[in-house]
């Protein structure tokens, strides 16, 4: 692990549903393409004390959510009522969650992103970013490729732009992405 860093509070946006539900596997129940035939991701995401030396906090619940290759959201307008790419995990020992989900999906006016909320005695929300090379790879590939152009890359997302973003460090694995993703909490 690099230097331990405080990582920047981003906006929770409009599509979060505290739908309550603690699952490893977000992608659980979804028969839609655009979860089904997703590109698998495997998200591991530690949560430490940025000023206590990254120290691991055990304990904190993590919420994560995004879109669906189609860049659509569950829980919201025409999705609701479903609960695909929602789910939360509470870290262990070693201040860790997994979560198996797919490589999220992008909708206009957006870079590609996961958004993620830790809670304990405090309440922290942010956005996961990925490498606009690899978003590139992915977005070649069906069911991603039916949307045409993608036009909003990190650097042009209102976002992203300008901060110091939590980007997940990604390695290829058979048939997807196995990412890592630091929180540093203020804690």
């Amino acid at each position: 692990m690099g230097a331990c860093v405080l990582s920047p509070a981003m906006t929770e946006g409009p599509f979060f549903v505290d739908a309550g539900l603690d699952r490893s596997d977000v992608t659980a129940g979804a028969t839609h393409a655009a979860v089904a035939q997703g590109v698998p991701l495997l998200l591991e995401v530690a949560v430490v004390g940025a000023r206590s030396g990254c120290a691991p906090l055990a304990g904190v619940r993590v919420d994560i959510w995004h879109a669906d290759a189609n860049g659509d959201y569950s829980g919201v307008g025409a999705t609701r009522g479903q609960q695909f790419l929602r789910g939360y995990q509470v870290t262990d020992a070693n201040g860790k969650v997994a979560f198996r989900t797919i490589y999220p999906g992008w909708y206009p006016g957006r870079a590609i992103h996961i958004h993620i909320k830790a809670r304990s005695a405090r309440e922290f929300t942010s956005q996961l970013f990925f490498d606009d090379a690899v978003n590139e790879k992915v977005m070649a590939q069906a069911p991603y490729d039916t949307r045409g152009t993608r036009v909003v890359r990190n650097a042009r997302d209102d976002i992203f732009r300008g901060r110091s973003a939590i980007l997940v460090d990604l390695a290829p694995e058979a048939k997807g992405y196995f990412g890592k993703a630091t929180l540093g909490l203020d804690a």
